[in-house]
């Protein structure tokens, strides 16, 4: 009977990780880099694949699908958020739909996305924000329900082979924060609780759109690095995560600093019509002084033209630059449109959503009528996780 309980214990250990006092499972996905690829459990992304004379290899196409943990902890602006069909808001719900719809969106290959613990414009652009939506409490805690629901949603997408990227801050909600210091006790808190979970699927998105008018100078374009930089120094056996920050729309170049710190270059092109203007935003980046090879990557672009033989997500093709998806409901659209605008309707149902996944599966050599090209994902799994 011992020899039988000594023959499972490489399994046993094999099957569990201790972190502390917690217990992690064994996780499915780890995400790395060499050089300017992507790799997903050692092996480029998208291996092999180059489409229309363009190398996929080694991309990481994305949607900003940045409300999947969100609440508004304001009862006098969340009755704005009503779902149609209950007159009322539903932050379990939301992260609910959130995950029966990743394994629709997987099937169509796209092997990212970006959540955001401070979540993001509920109108696409907002000149205010009254709303509170923070992951964190004022003093920089991570608020229990909160990362509950990003729990759920960063597990699934380890079963699916998928590597979020976690944004920390979001322009406009970053004043829910008391000073400088809990900015950096929240970047501490949520670095060390995705390390203790053992993802190794997750990248990290410091802030969306550093700028001047962040409310704390550590999270404006001349310090930012500082966190990048906190970020990496933070380990668990030897493992750390994969981090960078972006600036606003078009503007580029980002400082030498970010582009020497970060591990791969986040670029935003809200604004930006121009395929040729994709091209050689991404050519900048790369000229910045002290840049070395690492990926580059677009995760926020509100520019479509999907039918077209060229738009924005090709331009970036055509750079070797990853490129992200962002859909807000416009002024007019139903309930089914836009990615970002709560309640989020998280089916491909909208004409810009259809263009996008359509495109995603061209690209990444997935065709649903092929015989054996099967999605990487069963049924059942639509019913995976739940959120509290």
């Amino acid at each position: 009977m011992r020899l039988f309980y000594l023959a499972l214990l490489p399994l046993l250990l094999s099957l569990l990780v201790v972190a502390g006092t917690s217990i992690v499972p064994l996780r499915c996905t780890t995400v790395s880099i060499r050089g300017d690829d992507f790799l997903i459990n050692g092996r480029p992304t998208y291996a092999g694949l180059a489409w229309h004379g363009h190398r996929i290899e080694g991309l990481l196409m994305n949607s900003r699908m940045v409300q999947g943990v969100y609440d508004d902890l304001d009862p006098q602006t969340a009755a704005r958020w009503a779902y149609p069909d209950t007159g009322r808001w539903d932050p379990a719900r939301n992260t609910r739909e959130f995950l029966a719809a990743m394994p629709k969106w997987r099937c169509h290959r796209p092997l990212s996305f970006t959540i955001n613990l401070k979540g993001a414009s509920l109108e696409g652009y907002s000149k205010g924000q009254p709303w509170i939506n923070s992951a964190f409490e004022p003093g920089g805690r991570l608020r229990p329900a909160y990362f509950e629901r990003l729990r759920a949603i960063l597990d699934f997408a380890d079963e699916l082979g998928m590597a979020p990227i976690v944004g920390y801050f979001y322009f406009g909600q970053d004043e829910r924060l008391l000073d400088e210091a809990a900015v950096v006790r929240a970047v501490d808190d949520a670095t060390n609780l995705l390390l203790d979970g053992g993802w190794r699927n997750a990248l990290v998105e410091i802030a969306n759109e550093t700028n001047p008018n962040y409310n704390y100078a550590i999270l404006r374009p001349n310090r930012v690095h500082e966190l990048i930089a906190r970020v990496k120094g933070t380990t668990r056996d030897g493992r750390r995560l994969l981090v960078s920050t972006f600036y606003d729309g078009g503007d580029i170049p980002p400082g030498e600093e970010v582009v020497r710190a970060a591990n791969f270059l986040l670029i935003h092109d809200n604004g930006v019509s121009d395929p040729d203007r994709i091209r050689g935003m991404v050519r900048q980046t790369r000229s910045v002084p002290g840049h070395a090879a690492k990926p580059a990557l677009f995760n926020e672009e509100d520019h479509f033209n999907f039918d077209k033989p060229m738009n924005n997500c090709i331009a970036a093709l055509s750079e070797h630059a990853s490129w992200g998806y962002f859909d807000f409901r416009m002024r007019g659209e139903g309930f089914e449109d836009g990615f970002q605008s709560v309640p989020v309707d998280r089916g491909i149902g909208s004409e810009r959503e259809v263009g996008f996944f359509r495109l995603i599966s061209q690209i990444t050599g997935y065709d649903p009528e092929a015989p054996g090209d099967r999605p990487p994902v069963d049924d059942k799994d639509e019913k995976k996780g739940d959120a509290k």
